[in-house]
């Protein structure tokens, strides 16, 4: 059951996190059109960095 919760948890704050970090990138990206490669770079790897931590949650409870 605990596993099951620290899970749920991470992805609820992995989902918000990406959501603002896109919430985010399209305001830079309204705010200054020019540097849009640069900002949808740094959003990617962000997400991509915000989403991996589920997989740690997952592994977590893989080993209780």
């Amino acid at each position: 059951m605990t596993g099951s919760i620290h899970i749920g948890l991470a992805a609820l704050g992995s989902a918000l996190g990406v959501g603002l970090i896109g919430m985010k990138a399209a305001e830079a990206v309204g705010r200054n059109p020019g540097a849009a490669g640069k900002i949808l770079t740094q959003a990617i790897i962000s997400s991509a960095l915000a989403e991996g931590i589920v997989f740690f949650a997952i592994y977590l409870a893989k080993g209780q």
